[in-house]
């Protein structure tokens, strides 16, 4: 399944904080039943392509919604065909190198 890593970065908010944006992202990802995995820079989520795009862009919609007056998001979409991929066995395979 593919893996797609987004971070977020609203501009023009009340807060330098991110936590309750990363916070809002993951309860959108968990409504979704999507796997994920937060990083300290970034979210993975693993599944079909239509519905990590789909959730990629209700997050993105989601800070609009909040008030930032602008939204920059990075999107990178990992999707091998060779072989599956997963978050937990990307993740097993550096650590047992």
């Amino acid at each position: 399944m593919p893996l797609l890593e987004i971070s977020v970065v609203p501009v023009g908010t009340q807060s330098e904080s991110f936590s309750s944006d990363v916070e809002e992202a993951v309860s959108i990802i968990k409504k979704r039943g999507l796997s994920y995995q937060v990083t300290p820079t970034a979210t993975i989520i693993e599944g079909d392509l239509d519905d990590i795009m789909d959730v990629a862009k209700e997050i993105h919609h989601n800070e609009i919604g909040n008030g930032a007056k602008r939204v920059v998001t990075n999107i990178t979409i990992d999707d091998r065909i060779d072989k599956p991929i997963s978050l937990d066995r990307q993740v097993d395979h550096v650590k047992n190198s």
